[in-house]
């Protein structure tokens, strides 16, 4: 082959790997359908499946401008808030399993793409573990911070209280955020029906 058939493929190579991750679905552009039963693991798993769909759309269409935004010079940027988003949602994935959240950690190495795609991942991951849980294991599940050596135990209670309801208030700065840099969400989206309106 000539250097100008091989230039060509691999331009075709990465025209059509570049169409697959644009056009690849991301989890909670609608809001899974509800369980047929009343359980804890249903209960806590339908939390964290409206906070999926609610930062799906606080981030769709996000620019850089928006990324950049900040209410105030002593404010996070929505996207310093997103790296934060994108650790608590690392905790409520780790917190069934008891495993460890080490910290400090570094998130700014990520893109806005790909903490994206990663937090909505785990969301659903998450939700998955949660489904399957009985009510018993909960008293196993912990959320555990680890600083070098030492580690902090605390019960599950605190990551509902904690990074649950903090990702969702977080997920509406963002959406507030967004709107004050010019580029509202999508005002079809319906937090209550978990979908956007027809």
């Amino acid at each position: 082959m000539t250097p100008k058939t091989i230039l060509f493929f691999f331009s075709i190579l990465l025209f059509t790997t570049n169409l697959q991750s644009q056009t690849m679905q991301l989890p909670y552009s609608q809001i899974p359908e509800y369980a047929e039963s009343y359980s804890s693991g249903n209960i806590v798993a339908r939390m964290v499946d409206g906070l999926g769909f609610r930062y799906y759309w606080a981030t769709e269409g996000l620019t850089e401008k928006d990324l950049n935004f900040q209410p105030t010079a002593e404010s996070r940027t929505a996207l310093e808030t997103l790296q934060h988003i994108y650790g608590m949602s690392e905790m409520i994935l780790n917190a069934p399993d008891a495993q460890p959240n080490i910290r400090p950690k570094d998130f700014s190495k990520y893109s806005f793409g790909e903490l994206r795609k990663m937090t909505l991942d785990n969301l659903q991951a998450a939700s998955t573990k949660y489904r399957a849980m009985q009510t018993d294991s909960f008293d196993a599940s912990k959320v555990i911070f680890q600083r070098g050596e030492k580690q902090f135990d605390f019960p599950f209670w605190n990551l509902l209280n904690g990074m649950l309801s903090d990702c969702i208030y977080h997920a509406g700065q963002i959406t507030l955020m967004r709107r004050m840099s010019g580029n509202p969400i999508n005002p079809k989206v319906n937090v209550f029906l978990g979908k956007l309106n027809e």
